[in-house]
């Protein structure tokens, strides 16, 4: 049995299989390749007259073992018992972990299509770890070798010890930012109330601005400061980032480049908002991307497997969730129309005061409103007409929102027993 293309003839139950030596020397350390060895007949029940080897087991889960061994791909029957089929593989000493996943679905009754498997295993690996296997593609220069390790220090926080201190100095700066975001909101809502009226802004001394001007310059100070760090944190991550077009597909990256603008803009109109207020309004209101950088708090720990499943699922179903909302748009549309003019034709003119029916935008409102079953309560139906357009909207906001729920059920459950079975074999191949 030393020879390559010499045969070994296996009698599994009765059933006869006859296959090359170096078939079974394809997977080391299992049972099957130990009858290779010279030694195999002492050790097994080997029969020297017929010259094969028997095994009292079960012969249909063979044949697809002993395909395995050909094509190092295992699958198994669908009817087959998921108990037998693990002793089985564990009497042939092959790890459970090698059966495809169409098959272990299939053995764990999950309904779920195999391209949905390859799409959570294409999407498992990151963005970070794209990015420097491309790096690995180019050539050997300086840059290529000290580019990794500048990348995973600033995007990989559990990388190295320096990776770890950077990413907690960048979570303080931004903590901080978020705080002199509060702090300066606080204080243009106490200077524009106490310098506003209902007719406009309020002509006052100049020098009751002063203490406003100079707590707002002081924390435009401290703002700049930290965009400072935002500004630098980013450049690096720009500019050693292996591809730039991945590297501005990521939101977080988008995020970041927005949040650099605010303070950089209002330094330069710092004269004319003194002139024109609402300028400084319009500025505050593009710091909102501030509190989006606490996103990034999500990369110091570990994003749960039901997140990202919940990420996932929503991205496969993104197609039904635009036919949801232009079905939501047309049911907004349609009783929106049927309460104005119901409203209209069946009351006296002198309720369309109260009702707020100025125009027909303000029953789109009222139709959005009662169709997502909110009721603000804002605008009422007086008529008969106006009452039956709203339960029958009601009504059919319900079944909008209701019928779609079991479809992201099914493609959540779908996604959630493929992490599970992910996770699964990573833990059995650690081991």
């Amino acid at each position: 049995m030393e020879g390559s293309k010499e045969k070994i003839i296996l009698n599994i139950g009765g059933v006869r299989y006859e296959t090359y030596s170096s078939t079974l020397r394809t997977f080391p350390g299992t049972k099957l390749c130990s009858l290779t060895e010279p030694h195999a007949p002492s050790i097994y029940d080997y029969d020297p007259t017929t010259k094969e080897f028997f095994f009292d087991r079960n012969a249909e889960i063979f044949s697809y073992v002993l395909n395995y061994y050909r094509t190092k791909h295992f699958h198994c029957p669908i009817d087959t018992c998921r108990s037998v089929l693990e002793e089985e593989l564990a009497f042939w000493e092959i790890n459970e972990t090698q059966l495809a996943s169409c098959c272990w679905l299939k053995l764990n009754n999950k309904e779920v299509q195999p391209e949905e498997f390859n799409v959570w295993d294409e999407n498992e690996q990151t963005d970070d770890q794209c990015l420097i296997i491309q790096t690995e593609r180019r050539d050997f220069s300086w840059r290529t070798r000290w580019q990794p390790k500048i990348w995973s220090t600033f995007e990989k926080p559990f990388s190295s010890f320096s990776a770890k201190c950077l990413a907690f100095v960048s979570l303080l700066f931004i903590v901080g930012i978020v705080i002199i975001f509060c702090e300066e909101t606080k204080a243009q809502f106490e200077f524009f109330t106490a310098n506003f009226t209902s007719v406009g802004y309020s002509e006052v001394s100049q020098n009751n601005h002063e203490p406003y001007y100079h707590q707002a310059a002081y924390l435009l100070h401290l703002e700049l400061f930290c965009v400072l760090w935002f500004t630098f944190e980013f450049s690096v991550r720009f500019c050693f980032c292996p591809n730039k077009k991945l590297f501005f597909q990521n939101p977080l990256n988008v995020v970041d480049f927005l949040s650099l603008f605010p303070v950089y803009i209002e330094l330069f109109v710092a004269g004319q908002i003194q002139r024109m207020p609402s300028l400084g309004l319009w500025l505050g209101f593009v710091r909102i991307v501030y509190l989006l950088k606490l996103l990034k708090i999500s990369k110091l720990i570990e994003t749960p497997l039901i997140l990202r499943v919940l990420c996932y699922t929503l991205k496969s179903i993104l197609r039904e969730i635009c036919i949801l909302l232009m079905i939501l748009a047309f049911e907004t549309l349609f009783f929106g129309s049927l309460f104005f003019y119901g409203e209209l034709l069946g009351s006296h003119p002198s309720y369309t005061g109260e009702l707020h029916l100025t125009d027909i935008l303000v029953c789109f409102w009222w139709a959005l409103i009662t169709l997502t079953t909110v009721g603000y309560g804002d605008i009422i139906p007086l008529t008969t007409a106006g009452q039956v357009t709203a339960a029958l909207a009601a009504v059919f906001g319900m079944l909008t929102i209701i019928i779609p729920i079991p479809i992201f059920l099914v493609k959540f459950k779908s996604y959630y027993d493929i992490a599970i079975f992910k996770q699964k074999l990573k833990r059995i191949k650690k081991h």
